[in-house]
């Protein structure tokens, strides 16, 4: 009986992981009005070092001989969670709504299987590439709002496009973190991921201050540095690493099929959205296209 407990522990952590996964989307809508996206994402993840290392720091410095060679690869995986899928989301948030982020960046397990196909041998039929197809016609039907002059014009809307990229920011993030096999302990890892997610954001934060817009650190300041350090980071990407870890690339990325609702939800409480008819027929096609690409994917 405790072990199927144990079993199904990680599939109830794959529907609550998007609840504080998707407050990220209210941070890139509200927070953003008070902190610069690229300030916002590196004091974030800064903090969120700072807090995790008290509990790690004896650990790794006693065990830095058996995973400094893993430093290139926590690196790139920080430069990807925390960096692109850190501050594109935020940048994105400031010209587009909470509704088209979840439903986007709800396409990455497209991306996962696909890349998954092209570098680790996952072989596709042809009703899999059918659903690639569909779900990334649903998706451009949703950045460019079921307008056709928009597609043919090339005016998109600038923050769908950032969201973009941080959907196939994250299907590499998730597919590197479980096929990269680590000597670290979940959390001394992630500590490691999050200080260089913070210093790959660094530079970036530095230009940003100096040329677009500078920090003001105020109350506002504190209340959404501290939230987006918790929930989105220490618990979410926790939560995210244990259940990948376990269950594996492709079924944890489906979490973010929950994106889109716990999107929707956040965007109609919080921010006055609505659903447009639009985001109905690409919310259809993205789920359409992910059932059939998840269909039948075997390894060569």
């Amino acid at each position: 009986m405790k072990s199927n407990n144990k079993t199904l522990i990680p599939y109830f952590l794959l529907f609550i992981q998007p609840i504080f996964m998707a407050s990220n989307l209210v941070i890139a809508r509200g927070g953003t009005e008070f902190i610069p996206p690229i300030s916002l994402a590196f004091w974030r993840w800064t903090l969120c070092f700072l807090i995790l290392l008290p509990f790690t720091f004896l650990y790794l410095k006693k065990n830095f001989h058996q995973f400094k060679n893993e430093l290139k690869r926590l690196f790139f995986l920080g430069f990807l969670g925390c960096g692109i899928c850190g501050a594109f989301p935020f940048i994105a948030g400031q010209t587009t709504t909470i509704v088209n982020m979840g439903i986007i960046y709800s396409s990455s397990p497209i991306f996962i299987i696909a890349i998954s196909a092209i570098f680790f041998k996952e072989k596709l039929n042809i009703s899999q590439y059918l659903g690639i197809l569909i779900c990334l016609v649903g998706v451009i039907l949703i950045i460019v709002k079921a307008n056709i002059d928009l597609l043919i014009n090339l005016k998109f809307t600038v923050g769908d496009l950032w969201m973009l990229g941080a959907s196939i920011g994250w299907a590499l993030y998730t597919i590197y973190l479980f096929h990269w096999k680590t000597k670290l302990p979940l959390i001394q890892r992630f500590t490691l991921i999050s200080m260089f997610g913070a210093i790959s954001l660094f530079p970036f934060f530095i230009l940003e201050e100096a040329f677009i817009l500078q920090t003001n650190y105020d109350f506002n300041f504190l209340l959404w540095v501290l939230f987006a350090a918790l929930s989105p980071s220490i618990i979410a990407f926790l939560l995210f690493n244990f259940v990948n870890n376990k269950l594996g690339a492709s079924i944890t990325g489906s979490v973010l099929y929950l994106y889109t609702v716990y999107g929707a939800v956040y965007g109609f409480l919080f921010f006055d959205e609505r659903l447009e008819i639009y985001h109905l027929f690409g919310t259809i096609m993205v789920f359409i296209g992910i059932f059939l690409v998840k269909n039948n994917v075997k390894k060569v």
